[in-house]
């Protein structure tokens, strides 16, 4: 479970900067250069390669070497990794909630029941 928890934790790291999410965005249309994705952003090129970092680190991007391009590429694994942490949440709290709504219900019978006395 660490390695596992640890790599989520990079993934949700990564995604919670809003500038990151719109870099990752575009990616999802296809590769792209730095300059590429800081252009939307009206961000500096050194900004956008911090950024980067952080994706590369998350292992959300991954980066080639194209003469003197370095185009990035999204890399899907770690969403679908996140994706299914968060079904997983969803399950388990929703099953929860049906419990609670189960019990709720069964009270307000009981308290129907006095009042019908």
């Amino acid at each position: 479970m660490g390695k596992y928890a640890s790599d989520l934790d990079m993934v949700f790291l990564a995604l919670a900067h809003p500038a990151r999410r719109a870099m990752l965005a575009r990616l999802g249309q296809g590769e792209a250069t730095v300059g590429e994705l800081a252009e939307p952003l009206g961000i500096s090129l050194p900004a956008v390669t911090k950024h980067l970092k952080v994706m590369e680190r998350a292992k959300l991007i991954s980066r080639s070497r194209n003469a003197q391009w370095r185009p990035c590429r999204l890399e899907a694994g770690p969403l679908t990794a996140a994706s299914g942490w968060i079904d997983e949440q969803r399950r388990v709290w929703e099953g929860r909630f049906d419990r609670l709504e189960t019990y709720l219900g069964a009270l307000e019978g009981e308290e129907g029941r006095r009042d019908d006395r």
